[in-house]
């Protein structure tokens, strides 16, 4: 299961570029006086076994013998360069599209505190294990209406989103109670269950942020929250948008939705 996760965070790079995976290393870093060898074999397989869902091969990699277990991918991919997805384009107008629901951080938290019941583990999973793959889904002509994407991970949804705003010639008008969040996630927020990360990303995105106080907490975790694998966010014209949605559905993003638009601004979120 770890090694299915990491690896469609590594290759979720390249989907969020609007590109098709073709080649991916392994790097891996494992304690081999600590743990079974096959526990390795395991974690291997389930990295190739998502690589090989992405159409790319996997063609080797790189191992060392360290105190900690590490493991990720180095992916190559290619995409067309006029379709290529680029994290900055959106024009006022445009919609923002989030595939995956928020919430990952929080309930892997939990699981570590041993708080977590096995459904919201289950749902972490889930989504942390489903490639970001739409692309594949979507027609030349779709792909290209896509005028700025980049997918939600360490940085949290806030910094992802202020990541799309860094040209500084836009806003974006952030519907919260749109957001898809992990059912039970939030009982967990609400109790302290937060990464650390969550509280580093509060204060270096907070202060570009307007009205976050007029949100309830709840929900305000969940802007903070550092996700592993988490959704894409796409900013595309409303009709493209609506459509964008639709098929994300059909593929198994059943949480997809628009949450907010684009307005002429200076690189803020306001939080609604």
């Amino acid at each position: 299961m770890w090694g299915q996760v990491a690896a469609a965070n590594s290759i979720s790079d390249v989907f969020a570029m609007g590109g098709s995976p073709l080649v991916a290393l392994n790097v891996v870093a494992f304690p081999l006086n600590c743990l079974p060898l096959d526990m390795l074999k395991r974690l291997m397989e389930g990295g190739a076994s998502k690589v090989s869902e992405s159409g790319a091969f996997l063609m080797g990699g790189h191992s060392v013998e360290d105190k900690e277990p590490k493991y990720g991918l180095c992916v190559f991919g290619e995409v067309e360069r006029t379709h290529m997805w680029r994290t900055t384009g959106a024009r006022p107008g445009d919609v923002l599209v989030l595939t995956k629901p928020l919430g990952t951080g929080i309930a892997a938290t939990g699981v570590k505190a041993e708080m977590a019941d096995a459904a919201l583990a289950d749902a972490a999973v889930k989504w942390m294990t489903k490639l970001n793959d739409l692309p594949r889904f979507m027609n030349a002509e779709l792909r290209a209406q896509v005028r700025a994407a980049t997918d939600v991970t360490g940085f949290g949804f806030a910094g992802h989103a202020l990541d799309m705003l860094s040209a500084h010639t836009i806003d974006l008008e952030l519907d919260t109670a749109a957001l898809p969040t992990l059912p039970g996630a939030a009982d967990l927020a609400a109790m302290g269950l937060l990464p650390a990360g969550a509280y580093r990303n509060e204060k270096l995105y907070a202060p570009q942020m307007d009205s976050l106080e007029k949100i309830p907490q709840e929900t305000r975790d969940f802007l903070f929250d550092p996700q592993t694998s988490g959704g894409l966010l796409l900013a595309a014209p409303p009709d493209a948008g609506a459509e964008i949605v639709k098929i994300a559905r059909a593929q198994g993003f059943d949480q997809a939705r628009v949450i907010g638009k684009f307005t002429s601004g200076t690189g803020r979120i306001n939080c609604q």
